[in-house]
């Protein structure tokens, strides 16, 4: 493109903010979209732009409001076609089926594996007390009533596992 019609092609576009505001009304008119058309807009001058550096463009104006009611057509056409899929295709998209992946269930399987050989590496007392406590759910007194030993000694075997399994499974 000459000089010449470089300037004459950018004197076609509005230079302030009324002309701006002219050519978004004639785009809003074109598309019967006015919410949309200052969108639409910017989309076609960035389209305009593109077009520009390989090509001569007369009267941008118009080349703008005619792109701009193409992207308008184009979404309208990608909505109706989404419109028509059933929601069920787009529910299935998001479908999990809640189970974990194969390689979680090896994961845990070797963490429990290694739990249960640290467990029986505790204290036949400590390792029930332990147990008690944090699979069955009881409390120190409950527990300490059971073996006839003091809340405090029920403390210290739930610690002591605690500690002796935290230090066994570093790393898991």
């Amino acid at each position: 493109m000459r000089r010449g019609e470089q300037a004459l092609s950018q004197e076609r576009l509005p230079r302030d903010r009324g002309g701006w505001r002219a050519l978004v009304r004639r785009v809003a008119r074109v598309t019967r979209d006015p919410q949309r058309a200052e969108d639409l807009l910017h989309s076609a001058f960035l389209r305009l732009e593109e077009y520009r550096a390989r090509h001569a463009v007369e009267n941008p104006a118009a080349f703008l409001v005619r792109v701009a009611a193409n992207i308008a057509v184009d979404e309208a056409r990608h909505e109706r076609v989404r419109a028509e899929i059933p929601d069920s295709v787009y529910r299935m998209i998001d479908l999990a089926d809640g189970q974990p992946l194969h390689d979680e269930v090896l994961e845990t399987r070797e963490r429990l594996e290694r739990v249960q050989a640290g467990l029986a590496a505790l204290s036949p007392r400590t390792r029930q007390v332990f147990l008690m406590h944090r699979v069955d759910g009881l409390k120190y007194r409950e527990i300490a009533a059971r073996f006839g030993i003091t809340v405090s000694a029920v403390e210290k075997h739930v610690a002591k596992a605690a500690l002796f399994l935290a230090g066994w499974t570093e790393g898991w």
